[in-house]
C-alpha cells in the first residue's frame, strides 16, 4: 500500500441496458479474466429468469437483494493494550455496497446449479425474500457487533 497520497475513485460509468452505475458494479464483480461480455450476459440472463420467476420487473428484484443484503454494522480488529479487540463500527456507504455485491456473487457462485445465470437469479430471489446465504452473512455480521457491543467504547 502506497504510503504517499490515497488512490482516487474512478468513477463508474452505468450499464447501457438500464442506466444503473449499481448493475455497472455489479456486472464488474461478477466479471472473470477481464470477459465484460459474458458477465453482462449471465447478468441479463439472469434477471430475465427473475422476471419470468417472481412476475415482478427483474431490477426491482435485484435492488431489494442488494438492500436485504447491506450491512449497517461490522466488526474490526483494534488492539489496545496487548489484547485484540472486536470492535464494532458502523460500515461506509460504498463499502455497503461492494459487501452486498460481493456476498451475493460469492453465494451464488457456491450454489449448486445448472449455469452461473440461474444460481444468480435463484441468490436474487432468496435475498429479496430475506431468506438465502447472502441474508444469513448480513445477520452474521449484525449478530457479531451485537455480541461485542460492550468494546464499542474503543472506537476512535
Amino acid at each position: 500500500m502506497s504510503r504517499r497520497n490515497r488512490a482516487t475513485k474512478r468513477p463508474v460509468k452505468p450499464d447501457v441496458k438500464y442506466n444503473s452505475r449499481l448493475v455497472a458494479n455489479f456486472i464488474n464483480k461478477l466479471m472473470a479474466n477481464g470477459k465484460k461480455t459474458l458477465a453482462a450476459g449471465i447478468f441479463y440472463d439472469a434477471l430475465d429468469l427473475v422476471e419470468q420467476r417472481a412476475k415482478k420487473p427483474g431490477i426491482e428484484i435485484f435492488e431489494q437483494a442488494i438492500k436485504n443484503a447491506t450491512p449497517l454494522i461490522e466488526v474490526r480488529p483494534r488492539r489496545v493494550g496487548g489484547a485484540t479487540y472486536q470492535i464494532p463500527l458502523e460500515v461506509r456507504p460504498e463499502r455497503r455496497e461492494s459487501l452486498a455485491i460481493r456476498w451475493l456473487v460469492n453465494s451464488s457462485r457456491d450454489r449448486a446449479g445448472k449455469s452461473m445465470a440461474e444460481k444468480l437469479a435463484a441468490e436474487f430471489i432468496d435475498a429479496a425474500n430475506n431468506q438465502g446465504v447472502t441474508v444469513k452473512k448480513r445477520e452474521d455480521t449484525h449478530r457479531m457487533a451485537e455480541a461485542n457491543r460492550a468494546f464499542a467504547h474503543y472506537r476512535w
